[in-house]
């Protein structure tokens, strides 16, 4: 028997976090919080034998230093997601205390949490109690990880999946398994072929170039930045390159096993121009292309870009990222307006949408449901769910989709 319950992300893009029983053993899954205004984080866990972390992104790993605090258990991740999870741990402190919202931990609990962490690497089989849990690539951003664990069923927790070849990493494989819980961010929605994106996005930076425009490019600091860099490493252009993601860069490099190609992300990073000081913000606005944090323009320097050049028709704000419901972002893909410090205005630049996403499609996701071949499957983190609930069940499989905090057995 294996029990589960989602204390959040089960039927929203947020706070991830399975808690598990599966063979007298109890693990959780990844522990995030929602990055919202303000940030919504999920109930405290059950007591647990381990943890284990699918990767960085604060909707995965957010509140990890609550669990590290409270319980003696060891916290698995692979050796990219321990290097970046403590610069986005302090930037949600940072950012906690520049908006007036509440602070989820202090930076103490943070290093505590780094003392517990376990790294590991892909094929790296750990034996917990009656179980055996083997890590495998999942395609999403460097280090990302999907769980299969082997008890008297195997189960494989896919977090946030990315099947097909990147410029960063290379796409997730499937893994026969009895129990699949996959991830469902875009169920129901399909993404136009990279090549084609990739094509436009170029075409695009040209145009606004040609005109005496700048390309004001926000994007996530973990994995997006990185993913840019190399869409664009070998055009003949002034880049320029400001926020967390230049840290990034050079983290990442110092796993090349985690990356498609080491060599081309450090040649990218090679020919950026870094921000490295506020006088270089000034150069970066006579240049070509800014590529910059935040991606949902939440906050970051991305908005300092923004407001310089909000009303200047030639410039244009290209999104590489899925904005969410109530941010920034969102705002300015809906109507064309901004929160710039707490005056809504409207943006005259040239706005535009790439799909850039580092998650499976819905053909995707089917199509890695069926080769891992499961009996059952459990639909998690996204909003439209019932979507691809439908599509499974009509090729065999049965299909649940627990709510948060309801309690299903396997």
């Amino acid at each position: 028997m294996i029990e589960g319950k989602f204390l959040g992300g089960a039927e929203e893009v947020g706070s991830l976090a399975l808690h598990l029983k599966m063979n007298n053993t109890k693990m959780l899954i990844d522990y995030g919080l929602t990055p919202s205004k303000p940030p919504a984080y999920p109930p405290m866990a059950p007591p647990m034998d381990a943890v284990f972390v699918t990767h960085a992104h604060l909707d995965h790993s957010g509140m990890l230093p609550k669990i590290s605090s409270t319980y003696d258990a060891n916290i698995y991740m692979t050796e990219a997601t321990m290097a970046v999870l403590p610069l986005l741990l302090n930037d949600t402190i940072k950012v906690a205390k520049i908006e007036g919202f509440p602070i989820p931990y202090m930076k103490e609990e943070i290093e505590n949490l780094m003392e517990c962490i376990v790294p590991m690497g892909y094929a790296e089989r750990i034996e917990l109690g009656e179980i055996e849990v083997t890590p495998h690539n999942a395609g999403h951003i460097p280090g990302s990880t999907m769980y299969e664990i082997k008890g008297d069923k195997t189960l494989l927790f896919t977090g946030d999946i990315q099947t097909v070849n990147t410029h960063l990493v290379w796409g997730a494989k499937p893994v026969k398994t009895d129990i699949l819980i996959m991830e469902s961010t875009y169920a129901g929605r399909e993404h136009p072929p990279r090549e084609e994106v990739e094509q436009s996005f170029k075409a695009k930076i040209e145009e606004i170039v040609d005109r005496g425009g700048t390309a004001i490019v926000p994007a996530f600091a973990v994995g997006r930045t990185q993913e840019i860099m190399l869409v664009l490493e070998k055009m003949d252009l002034e880049i320029w390159l400001d926020g967390m993601g230049r840290f990034i860069n050079n983290v990442y490099l110092k796993y090349p096993k985690y990356l498609r190609s080491a060599k081309h992300l450090k040649r990218a990073r090679n020919k950026m121009n870094i921000v490295k000081r506020r006088k270089d913000r000034k150069k970066a606005m006579e240049g070509d292309v800014i590529i910059t944090t935040g991606g949902m323009l939440e906050g970051g320097p991305v908005l300092h870009y923004i407001n310089y050049l909000k009303n200047d028709i030639r410039s244009g704000i290209l999104l590489t990222g899925y904005q969410v419901e109530g941010t920034n972002g969102r705002l300015l893909m809906d109507e064309g307006i901004l929160d710039l410090y707490g005056i809504k205005e409207k943006i005259d630049a040239e706005i535009s949408f790439f799909d850039f996403s580092a998650h499976a499609g819905h053909s995707e996701l089917i199509e890695f449901a069926e080769k891992c071949e499961p009996e059952i499957v459990v639909l998690m983190h996204g909003d439209n769910r019932e979507a691809l609930a439908e599509d499974l069940k009509t090729r065999g499989m049965e299909v649940l989709i627990p709510k948060n905090n309801e309690e299903f057995e396997l």
